[in-house]
């Protein structure tokens, strides 16, 4: 476990970055041939592609920066503006790349005059893909994401090799119930005690929900498969991985972490940013469903022109 892929100098590539990137790649491929398949404009999907990763860029390192602002704080000027756009050294929201990519097709279909879920259907087997990228990343970092600190079976001790940069545990902002489990290792302060593996727990999301999709794009009603999935990814982010991540409580109703405990924490931000995603998911969904079918655009070869012999 390590997090760079690919060193130069002072110039490196993060496994982070790669993983994502083949993810999106994939499911670039993926897509591209079903828009094919169902007589769209390969191109504009293509371009749709491009620009959607680059907003989505833009609005996950947003998401990231104002939600993690105490990371930031006591800096000023050129200083404070090169960690913001320094996203080499990590840190992204995956739902704010999905709100800025989602909000660039809404404007790309709007300007195309084209329908909207036809082509962003296609975008979820890549958001899919990049998700169990992501997941795999945040391993080879280390102790990136990391889980509570619990006593169940599923408990995970981080091997001293694999903490990455940093032990995202055992710092200035480690709550007092956790400073105990902290231990000087090398000249740094790392976590000893078992934790959720919340990264595999995200990988296993991002597989679930990337083998569903070929499901939901069965569906002849458009909007289906991309309702489907802010719908599963939600319920099985907040539900399952985001209940045993180490993240902050702004509305702390319930937490138990410790040796003797099973390491849950209720609610974190991302679980209360979930509720109105699922809701509303739920009721497109319902509305999608009253829809009547409509049936793929074939693609329409011409045919040879008929010689007639004299």
């Amino acid at each position: 476990m390590h997090p760079v892929f690919f060193q130069i100098g002072s110039f490196t590539i993060a496994w982070y970055g790669v993983l994502i990137t083949l993810g999106i790649v994939i499911g670039a491929y993926v897509g591209t041939r079903m828009a094919r398949a169902r007589g769209l404009n390969e191109q504009l999907f293509s371009d749709m592609i491009l620009w959607a990763v680059l907003w989505g860029l833009i609005g996950a390192r947003l998401f990231f920066v104002a939600t993690s602002w105490n990371l930031f704080a006591g800096k000023t000027g050129l200083a404070l503006l090169y960690d913001i756009v320094n996203i080499r050294q990590g840190g992204i929201s995956i739902h704010g790349g999905l709100i800025f990519g989602t909000g660039y097709l809404v404007w790309a279909a709007r300007r195309h005059r084209i329908n909207f879920y036809q082509y962003a259907d296609l975008f979820v087997p890549g958001v899919c893909f990049a998700i169990i990228g992501g997941r795999i990343g945040n391993i080879m970092n280390g102790s990136d994401t990391i889980g509570r600190v619990t006593d169940w079976a599923v408990g995970y001790r981080w091997p001293d090799f694999a903490r990455g940069f940093h032990d995202s545990m055992c710092s200035a902002a480690t709550p007092l119930n956790l400073i105990a489990y902290c231990q000087n290792i090398g000249g740094q302060q790392v976590m000893t005690a078992p934790v959720h593996f919340t990264q595999v727990y995200g990988v296993i999301i991002g597989i679930i929900l990337s083998v569903a999709v070929f499901f939901w794009l069965r569906s002849k009603r458009p909007g289906w498969a991309f309702w489907q999935f802010w719908l599963w990814y939600s319920l099985l982010r907040a539900g399952w991985e985001e209940t045993f991540r180490l993240n902050p409580l702004p509305w702390k109703v319930y937490l138990s972490e410790g040796l003797d405990k099973p390491g849950i924490g209720l609610f974190t931000e991302t679980q209360l940013f979930s509720i109105p995603l699922v809701i509303a998911a739920i009721w497109l969904l319902i509305r999608i469903r009253r829809q009547p079918e409509q049936p793929w655009t074939e693609r329409v070869v011409a045919a040879e022109p008929e010689v007639v012999k004299p």
